[in-house]
């Protein structure tokens, strides 16, 4: 054997003339016998080894500082007999590629390198139509828990200005070569600090690249993110956010019509394609044997090409594709529909990977083709992976839509600025920006995927929680508000407070002189608040006036919110507190989404203030423009103590004198700048806002982060349980006996449906059709009444102040009775197709009725209900905890259906879900952690948190 070059390529070529053989035959370790390819690697090493002590080898190719080409082939090929077709072809190749460093023919792959000439490709086939081959086949079957996860401690600089960025599509390719070098038995690292030591990914799928301003650091086995110590993060440079910021268009392929498709999906630049996320992942990523695929299921394979042919056939002219795909198990036939393209596309001899379902037609057994790709010419995309499904518009194409998002994740990921604290990111474990996105977009397996969802997920919540923080600091820092002390036997009878809750040892605020109460504007007739009621409070409205009462006694402005189920009695607490504002001279304000509710909150204040000689006024858009103008003149000149209307109140023309008290009840009804308008009309006076949707307490640290919360978990004693029966519709006459009875007797019933008017696409009872079907056939002698959201809201009103006056029976609505109405008369609610409905919602239609002294019927009718409906209303039959059917809505159906509408204001969540309580605690807990060190995100390294922040909120304008 020569010495030399000439003896290196000899040697390289007896190795080479095998594995070749190993590729032709389709990778199952039949090479050589015995011993199998791992055996003869063994063996040709230390002969390789041995000539190179004898000088017949020449010096080695590969860097000086890592191992020799024959040691890494040796440790790539441990364990091939093991691993299955796809390791084994990566293995293969990667080892191909090592040989050419040992002859010379070829420079060293690098794991960075952009491109990596494609090893092992048999000279005599070649594709015409294929594009420049890349190194980049993913490993398949291979879990987290079989790779070491090891990355580079070279060097921290960044990137120069003229260096790429991380090509993350080919770190794919190498992470079979570099799983194995690590995992062998002749070092502890990728390599040592050779080749493969800069950027080099294992286990995991770890991007140890870094962007510009991303920190360092390694991931360990278990999935957790450590960093290493570091200075701040370098800034963004200026050349990666024109970049990111560039058009869509500078994606290839994606021309003037795709432009306007994407732009229909909010995609206008690549950030906005990075930025838009899959709503699913199918799993293509297991691979079965041809022999072991079972009938009518999604299988993925992988085999060899053997032929293609097209086949006409049918009456249509349906045209099939079919090849015959081989493994060692055993053959198929593949088809496709009307794509004879395919035919030159599916070369003979090539490897391709399939998704499918195994079918049988008469007496042959085919294959129907869903997606397929060909592992040697590009990144599987389509099949043989977590394949994502991403939300579409009209002539978009899935597979267009991938290859968009995955040129950006691979070239332009690695770009994105991080925002997140090294700090947070480590106590928090979570996976860097760059890494996250692409991770969530193409992922190495469940678990990765997994761990992206949960970085996405936290940023969301995250800057949710720092943004509330932020408003309630602002809220708190803001001037100060006026101090409205209230004497306590104001508004609690002693006697019957100590009686009630002798256990009472809060102190009381002190005693203002007598002659203040009033503030010499509104002199009080009356003594005590509770003593004039015909109730008592309940313990749980005693302790949330109480709270209240303690915030409105101070100087810094309240910010409250007030929940309490159905009937519960938050007006009652609402008219206290606007008595203890008018009690020191400031006047109170009451907005209410609907004049129907504000017209109802106007007669109970007025009722509840009326002894203690305070004016009340409504003020709505409805109303004539006499009572309108007497109505702003008594609250600009201060005759009026306290305004109750509805949106028309945070008009401009509307003035107060002194403005110390605005609620907000239905808050949720209302945006964040229509109640700071409200808060506008006075000097920062106090808020409390109110909701009848009970919410359990991780939400509404969510949703009302900038709030304190009271809760009146008690309703008032003496109250009849509503008795709730769930049926199917076919027993509805039972319903409508019910209702017929309830009626005779001078009470009144409600008809809910879910639709307005019927649909194509919908089963379900429409409330047009369904009141003139009542009023024809089945309730021909009563009077009906209909009311939906698509009538004017004069109609509107006009039908539901009928019913509240007793001149309808029976009232055939959608959910515009959800909340605000209160008829003490009525006695049934009848609810169609309820398990189309949220529990939630279905517990506020109940708490329609049962406000009076008559027993109260509620009738759930379900035609044909699924599983989780089923549940739903069976929980509905058996509970009236308002508390506790919000925590089963939020296990069965999440937070959407809380609201009817989208809480106007806070931002829209596209990743994180408000039912996963353990991950809010943890953006809340890492909030406030961070808050109390930097409160305003002030200092230098939280900047791009601060951005963030903002243009997070910024993107939601309140409404």
């Amino acid at each position: 054997m020569s010495q030399g070059p000439n003896g290196a390529r000899t040697i390289a070529e007896r190795a080479r003339k095998v594995l070749l053989h190993e590729q032709r035959t389709g990778f199952v370790d039949g090479a050589v016998k015995p011993g199998g390819l791992e055996a003869f690697i063994a063996h040709w090493a230390r002969e390789v080894r041995a000539a190179r002590d004898r000088d017949v080898v020449g010096a080695r190719t590969t860097n000086a500082d890592g191992p020799a080409p024959e040691d890494a082939i040796a440790r790539l090929l441990t364990g091939y007999h093991d691993q299955d077709p796809m390791q084994r072809t990566a293995r293969v190749r990667a080892a191909l590629a090592l040989l050419d460093s040992l002859s010379g023919d070829a420079p060293p792959a690098r794991a960075g390198s952009a491109r990596a000439p494609l090893a092992g490709r048999t000279p005599t086939r070649t594709l015409a139509s294929a594009p420049p081959p890349r190194a980049s086949t993913p490993t398949f079957g291979q879990s987290a828990g079989h790779r070491t996860s090891h990355v580079s401690q070279g060097d921290a600089t960044p990137w120069p200005l003229a260096s790429p960025p991380p090509d993350l599509a080919n770190l794919r390719a190498h992470r079979a070569l570099n799983g194995a070098l690590a995992d062998g038995p002749m070092g502890d690292g990728p390599m040592g600090d050779g080749p493969m030591a800069d950027g080099a990914v294992v286990g995991g799928g770890v991007v140890s690249h870094r962007g510009p301003g991303q920190a360092a650091g390694h991931r360990t086995q278990g999935g957790a993110t450590t960093e290493r110590a570091q200075g701040p993060a370098a800034p963004p440079r200026p050349e990666d956010e024109y970049l990111l910021s560039a058009p869509v268009t500078a994606v290839p392929n994606v021309g003037r019509v795709q432009e306007q498709r994407l732009a229909k999906l909010g995609i206008r630049t690549v950030r906005d394609l990075l930025f838009h996320f899959p709503r699913e992942h199918h799993d293509y990523s297991k691979l079965q044997k041809i022999g072991q695929i079972p009938f009518g299921e999604v299988a993925t394979i992988y085999g060899l090409i053997w032929e293609v042919e097209n086949v006409r056939g049918g009456g249509r002219g349906v045209v099939r594709t079919i090849a015959r795909i081989t493994d060692e198990t055993g053959s198929l036939r593949a088809v496709w529909f009307n794509q004879p393209y395919l035919q030159k596309q599916l070369p003979h001899g090539a490897y391709i990977v399939v998704t499918g379902v195994k079918q049988r037609f008469g007496n042959r057994v085919e294959f129907s083709v869903r997606s397929h790709e060909l592992p040697e010419v590009s990144d599987l995309v389509n099949t043989g992976r977590l394949v994502p499904v991403y939300p579409l518009t009209e002539g978009l194409a899935p597979k267009q839509l991938r290859r968009f998002t995955k040129w950006a994740v691979d070239r332009c990921a690695g770009f994105l600025p991080e925002h997140l604290p090294v700090a947070i990111r480590t106590r928090a474990r979570l996976l860097p920006l760059p890494e996250a996105i692409a991770q969530f977009h193409y992922p190495e397996n469940e678990h990765m995927l997994a761990e992206a969802r949960r970085r996405l997920a936290f940023d969301e919540l995250f800057l949710m929680q720092i943004g509330m923080l932020t408003r309630r600091a602002n809220w708190r820092e803001g001037p100060p508000a006026p101090a409205l002390p209230a004497p306590h036997g104001l508004i609690f009878d002693d006697e019957v407070s100590a009686a009630a809750d002798p256990d009472n040892h809060v102190e009381t605020i002190a005693e203002p002189p007598e002659t203040t109460l009033g503030g010499g504007l509104w002199p009080l007739t009356a003594s005590c608040f509770e003593r004039e009621l015909p109730f008592r409070f309940t313990g749980a409205q005693r302790r949330a006036l109480r709270e209240v009462l303690a915030d409105m006694a101070g100087t810094r402005a309240m910010s409250r919110l007030l929940q309490g189920d159905v009937g519960s009695g938050k007006t009652v607490v609402a008219a206290a507190a606007l008595l203890a504002a008018a009690a020191n001279g400031y006047q109170g304000a009451l907005l209410a989404p609907t004049e129907i509710l504000a017209e109802q909150h106007y007669r109970g204040v007025s009722a509840l203030l009326a002894p203690f000689g305070l004016r009340t006024v409504v003020v709505t858009g409805g109303q004539r423009a006499r009572e309108r103008a007497v109505a702003r003149d008594g609250l600009a000149g201060g005759e009026a103590a306290v305004a109750v209307g509805t949106h028309a109140l945070i008009q401009d023309e509307i003035a107060f004198k002194r403005l110390g008290l605005a609620v907000v009840d239905e808050q949720h009804r209302f945006g964040v700048e229509q109640r700071d308008a409200l808060r506008q009309k006075g000097y920062n006076p106090h808020m409390l806002v109110m909701t009848a949707t009970p919410i359990p307490r991780t939400l509404a640290l969510t949703i009302y982060g900038d709030l304190d919360v009271s809760t009146i978990d008690e309703l008032p004693a003496g109250r009849q349980p509503i008795i709730t029966r769930w049926r199917h519709g076919i027993h509805r006459q039972e319903a409508y006996e019910v209702v017929a009875r309830e009626v005779a007797g001078g009470r009144q019933a409600y008809v809910i449906c879910p639709l307005v008017e019927e649909s194509e696409t919908i089963e379900a009872r429409a409330a047009i059709k369904e009141y003139e079907r009542l009023r024809t056939e089945v309730f021909p002698d009563l009077r009906l009444g209909l009311v939906h959201g698509q009538l004017r809201p004069a109609e509107k009103d006009r039908v539901m102040r009928a019913f509240r006056d007793g001149a309808i029976d029976v009232l055939v609505a959608t959910a515009v009775v959800e909340v605000g109405v209160d008829v003490p008369n009525a006695t049934v609610m009848l609810i169609e197709d309820a398990d189309r409905f949220g529990l939630s919602q279905l517990h506020q239609f109940r708490g329609r009725v049962g406000r009076g002294a008559h027993q109260s019927y509620c009738y759930l009718l379900s035609q044909e209900a699924s599983a989780q409906g089923a549940e739903r209303l069976g929980i509905m039959e058996s509970t009236s905890d308002g508390f506790a059917l919000a925590d089963a809505d939020l296990r069965l159906r999440g937070p959407g259906d809380f609201f009817g509408t989208r809480q106007s204001g806070m931002p829209e969540l596209r990743v994180a879900k408000l039912a996963d309580t353990p991950l809010i605690a943890e953006a809340r807990a890492q909030a406030e952690w961070l808050w109390e060190r930097d409160p305003y995100l002030k200092q230098l390294e939280h900047a791009p948190l601060r951005e963030r922040v903002a243009l997070f909120w910024s993107e939601f304008a309140a409404h």
